[in-house]
């Protein structure tokens, strides 16, 4: 397995937009919360099964009380977003709402910077004005 940050992050993408796409196709006559619980069984069965078969069970006896906090917080968050993407994809087109969705870049390089002292350079920052814009435009598009 690579240790190389791009070539996950590009799988993650690549993964991201089939979800959009097939999210979208089972969304047809069906009620956005279930199918968001549907998608999240099948989330959880499929990480227990690579946790289990990986043998990575002890991991867990690694994790602090503030590990925790954090990722419960981070589980809570994840559940509103879905929520609020499922109902957005659900009444929109799926390339609008995937757009309004990767403001989220925006999102976490501003909160990265408050948050977390990061830094980015002028062409990060130039980067992070042309995915809002990029966002924009694809969401305000006919």
């Amino acid at each position: 397995m690579t240790d190389n940050w791009l070539v996950w992050a590009l799988l993650s993408a690549a993964f991201a937009a089939a979800t959009a796409i097939l999210s979208k196709l089972g969304l047809r006559n069906v009620d956005p919360d279930a199918a968001q619980l549907a998608r999240t069984l099948v989330v959880v069965a499929a990480l227990g099964v690579a946790i289990l078969v990986a043998g990575k069970t002890q991991a867990f006896a690694e994790f602090t009380r503030q590990s925790w906090l954090f990722l419960v917080l981070a589980g809570l968050a994840t559940a509103a977003s879905w929520a609020c993407y499922f109902r957005a994809l659900q009444a929109g087109d799926a390339a609008r709402v995937a757009a309004v969705d990767k403001l989220s870049v925006v999102m976490v390089a501003l909160f990265a910077v408050v948050a977390l002292s990061e830094r980015l350079s002028p062409l990060g920052w130039l980067g992070v004005a042309f995915a809002g814009t990029g966002a924009v435009l694809l969401s305000i598009a006919k």
